[in-house]
């Protein structure tokens, strides 16, 4: 195989509020840790079984620090795209431990919320796109700007008063649209 890949994609639940981090050079992160179910039947007596797996995610990219800061809660639904990592750290007792979690950073991340700011469903579709190419949507992405009705800054910095274009005597607030659309299906 010439290369390979590290890749992960999740979709559920956060099980508690974000957890906002600011380093002493003003870098910010956020942790979440997200939950997934896996439901079934069981063959032999019937009951419906559930199994949830807890996830990790490290989010370094400030755009999207600032949008989990500003839009998520526990229970919010979110798809995550990152990176598997594995750090060692020491415990109290100096005991080596490891944890693996799922970094977003730089142009490797995205970030979709799959509910409203208001914690109601549409319906399993996405409300915006944070990250990565989402679609048309994206705010606050490492790599926003570099696709057509991007909004924020091209350097992947948030700035809701600016378009992808610059001119912020032309532009309008990307969270002041109503996303809250019938669809006909």
């Amino acid at each position: 195989m010439a290369g390979s890949v590290n890749k992960v994609i999740i979709l559920g639940n956060l099980g508690r509020d974000p957890e906002i981090k600011t380093f002493s050079n003003g870098n910010r992160m956020a942790n979440l840790r997200i939950a997934t179910s896996e439901t079934w039947r069981d063959r032999n007596t019937g009951e419906r079984r559930e199994k949830t797996e807890w996830h990790s995610v490290s989010i370094f990219s400030e755009g999207l620090v600032k949008v989990v800061e500003q839009y998520l809660r526990k229970g919010s639904k979110v798809y995550i795209e990152g990176q598997l990592q594995t750090r060692k750290w020491q415990d109290q007792s100096g005991q080596d431990r490891y944890t693996t979690e799922i970094i977003l950073q730089g142009f490797n991340g995205q970030l979709v919320m799959l509910d409203s700011r208001s914690g109601g469903d549409f319906g399993g579709g996405s409300s915006g796109g944070f990250g990565g190419n989402t679609g048309n949507n994206n705010f606050g992405s490492s790599n926003a700007g570099h696709q057509n009705n991007d909004w924020g800054k091209t350097n992947g910095d948030f700035d809701n008063n600016t378009p992808a274009g610059g001119n912020k005597n032309e532009g309008h607030d990307p969270f002041g649209i109503d996303l809250d659309d019938d669809v006909p299906f």
